[in-house]
């Protein structure tokens, strides 16, 4: 069985976890504090709940795979086919009313990422790719002579393959990474040090950042200290649209740690040399 078996399945998943999910948006949702007296981690019963009603449906439909999940932890991670959820990836902009957070489902097989999908139900967006392509989903726009680019009602959808755009240098690139903050401190100079040799550089965005890389419009990703659920739905979707997702010393990302992600293997390269100071 294929990755591309799943496909349909996945989308399942999305819809649940959206309809979990929409109701708490911008709602006077309390946040819990998953770290106290260290950096605030927050979460909230939006995340429990799209987790577990993914979980639910993942159980009944394929008993024998694994789960990796950021709320209720692991089971059968040693399976062929693993499941890795971030019910909501980006939660505090999920608790600020910002749009900048996304439902991660990922699917490995044997211990590779197979196929990723991000779901943004709010703006009805979806990422999707499997290493060898990636595509968007969401509103349609139609062009009127008169009053310009405007969206019609759901449910008009737009399908379009996602491609990643040229990228030659550091001085031409765009870099995003969720914020310095959360760079590990032993490596913030070397962040910094990528940032100063940039065209430009944005903050926030979460998943959304590795999204707007593989749809062309950001060249470079750089973080630390991610989990496999930041990132394994993420890898498939990048690759998909020609990109390229490693640790900072070159590996594979799919265990998390210090990523970096490029639009152009130019850039990746340069990237990072220039983190390891050279």
């Amino acid at each position: 069985m294929t990755a591309v078996d799943f496909e349909k399945f996945v989308e399942r998943l999305a819809d649940a976890s959206g309809e979990a999910i929409l109701p708490f948006f911008r709602t006077s949702l309390a946040a819990e504090d998953k770290a106290p007296g260290g950096a605030f981690d927050p979460v909230t019963e939006a995340d429990r709940a799209a987790e577990t009603a993914m979980r639910r449906l993942i159980e009944r439909t394929f008993p024998d795979h694994g789960i990796i999940g950021e709320e209720f932890g692991n089971v059968r991670a040693d399976a062929e086919y693993v499941w890795v959820l971030d019910p909501i990836d980006g939660t505090k902009s999920f608790i600020c009313g910002l749009p900048l957070w996304g439902t991660l489902i990922g699917l490995q097989h044997r211990g590779r990422p197979c196929y990723g999908l991000m779901h943004q139900p709010f703006t009805r967006e979806r990422f999707s790719g499997d290493g060898e392509a990636a595509y968007w989903r969401g509103p349609a726009r139609h062009h009127h002579p008169e009053s310009g680019w405007r969206a019609p009602p759901p449910p008009a959808e737009d399908r379009r393959k996602l491609q990643t755009r040229p990228c030659a240098s550091l001085a031409e690139a765009t870099l995003m990474t969720t914020s310095p903050k959360l760079i590990d401190e032993r490596r913030r100079d070397d962040f910094f040090r990528v940032e100063a040799q940039t065209r430009l550089s944005r903050y926030g965005g979460d998943c959304y950042a590795y999204c707007a890389l593989a749809a062309g419009h950001v060249d470079l990703v750089i973080e630390t200290n991610l989990n496999p659920y930041d990132i394994v739905a993420l890898i498939p979707i990048v690759e998909g649209a020609g990109g390229i997702v490693t640790t900072w010393d070159g590996g594979p990302a799919a265990l998390g740690g210090a990523i970096i992600a490029a639009g152009d293997m130019r850039v990746h390269e340069a990237a990072m040399r220039a983190l390891a100071g050279e």
